[in-house]
């Protein structure tokens, strides 16, 4: 069952092994991986697939330990939302089940942030985020009925980076540190019946 997700780990190690690579081939390559990975359905072990009745989950599947990649599920109730935020580093989201509405904004100075574009991710989309291009985005579930789960890739283990939620009528940056949900991650050398 998690066969493919290990696959995945294996590749985004080799990836981030080499040192000819540039970010940008870094995160094209990544963004290959993780499209092949969200055409497996049966991977994700259960408890990373549960919702939160009250606000989205975002749980470690896996960091690097020199903090280099991390890989989390995110898992969307319905109608549920992230508030505006930043990465400060790219990163990389996989539609698995369901669809996201992703809403990507511009700051300006002393002023309320621009909305720059609205996207409808759907199962089996990956989509990129770059601090380069612009980072500040929202994403909520598409549905109000059902739930979704998009996994993402960090270029950093995004759990322990200091990044920034955003006031949108105001443009006003706070800093925060997302931290993960879960205390324990997925057994990535569990075979079942092996």
């Amino acid at each position: 069952m998690i066969q493919p997700f290990r696959h995945f780990i294996q590749r985004l190690h080799r990836l981030f092994d080499d040192t000819a690579l540039s970010s940008t081939q870094r995160q094209q390559q990544s963004a290959a991986l993780l499209k092949n990975l969200i055409q497996h359905k049966d991977w994700l072990p259960e408890p990373y697939a549960q919702p939160h009745p009250e606000r989205y989950r975002q749980q470690l599947l896996y960091a690097d330990l020199d903090e280099r990649f991390s890989v989390l599920s995110f898992v969307w109730g319905p109608g549920q939302a992230t508030p505006i935020h930043d990465h400060g580093v790219w990163g990389l989201v996989g539609v698995l089940h369901g669809a996201e509405v992703e809403e990507r904004y511009k700051a300006n100075v002393n002023g309320p942030l621009q909305r720059v574009a609205s996207e409808t991710l759907h199962e089996n989309d990956v989509s990129t985020i770059c601090p380069r291009q612009g980072d500040i985005h929202q994403v909520r579930n598409a549905y109000d009925d059902r739930v979704s789960i998009s996994i993402h890739m960090y270029a950093g283990n995004i759990g322990r980076i200091q990044r920034h939620s955003y006031d949108a009528t105001s443009g006003e940056a706070r800093p925060f540190i997302s931290r993960y949900e879960n205390a324990l991650v997925p057994n990535l050398w569990f075979e079942p019946n092996a």
